[in-house]
C-alpha cells in the first residue's frame, strides 16, 4: 500500500491501479500496458501484467515493438492521467493527499528525465523557477489536472 507522502506521486509507488482486468500493481504498470496495447504489442503486453514491479514493467515498455515516438507523443499523457486518476481516485488516503496540495505547482524533480520530469534535482537552485526548467514535467502537470478532475468530481458530489 502506498504511503501519502510526496513519493505516492510517482509512477513507480506500489499501489494498484484498476482500469480494466486485470488490476496492475502499479501507474507504471498500466502505462507499460497501455502502450503495449497502443503498437498491438501482446507478447510485450503480457510480460508487462506479471511483471514484480514497476521498474521490471518500464523495462519491458522500452522493448514494444511497432512502437512510434510521434502516435505515442499523443496518446502518453492521456494514459497518465487516466492511470493517476484511478490511483488517486481509488484510494482515499491518497486522494486526500493529492487534493491536500491544493493549487501548488507539482513537479517530477528528476534530473535525469526531461520528459516526464523538470530534468533537475529537487536540490537545484532553479528547480523553483519553471522557465527555468530543462525537463517537460509532464507527470506534474498531468497529476495537477487529475487534481482538478477529483476537485471537481468532489464539488458535485
Amino acid at each position: 500500500m502506498a504511503s501519502t507522502s510526496p513519493t505516492c506521486s510517482s509512477m513507480a509507488t506500489s499501489q494498484p491501479v484498476t482500469l480494466r482486468a486485470p488490476a496492475l500493481a502499479s501507474a507504471e504498470h498500466f502505462m507499460m500496458a497501455e502502450k503495449a496495447r497502443l503498437f498491438h504489442d501482446d507478447e510485450t503486453l503480457g510480460d508487462i501484467l506479471v511483471a514484480r514491479d514497476p521498474a521490471t514493467a518500464k523495462a519491458y515498455g522500452r522493448s514494444v515493438r511497432n512502437f512510434d515516438e510521434d502516435v505515442w507523443c499523443r496518446h502518453r499523457v492521456d494514459i497518465v492521467v487516466r492511470a493517476n486518476l484511478a490511483k488517486f481516485g481509488q484510494n482515499e488516503a491518497l486522494k486526500a493527499y493529492l487534493l491536500g496540495t491544493k493549487k501548488h505547482v507539482l513537479v517530477e524533480a528528476s534530473a535525469r528525465d526531461r520528459i516526464w520530469g523538470i530534468g533537475l534535482s529537487s536540490k537545484h537552485e532553479k528547480a523553483h523557477k519553471p522557465h527555468e526548467w530543462r525537463g517537460q514535467n509532464l507527470l506534474g502537470f498531468a497529476l495537477m489536472n487529475v487534481r482538478r478532475i477529483l476537485q471537481c468530481s468532489n464539488k458535485s458530489s
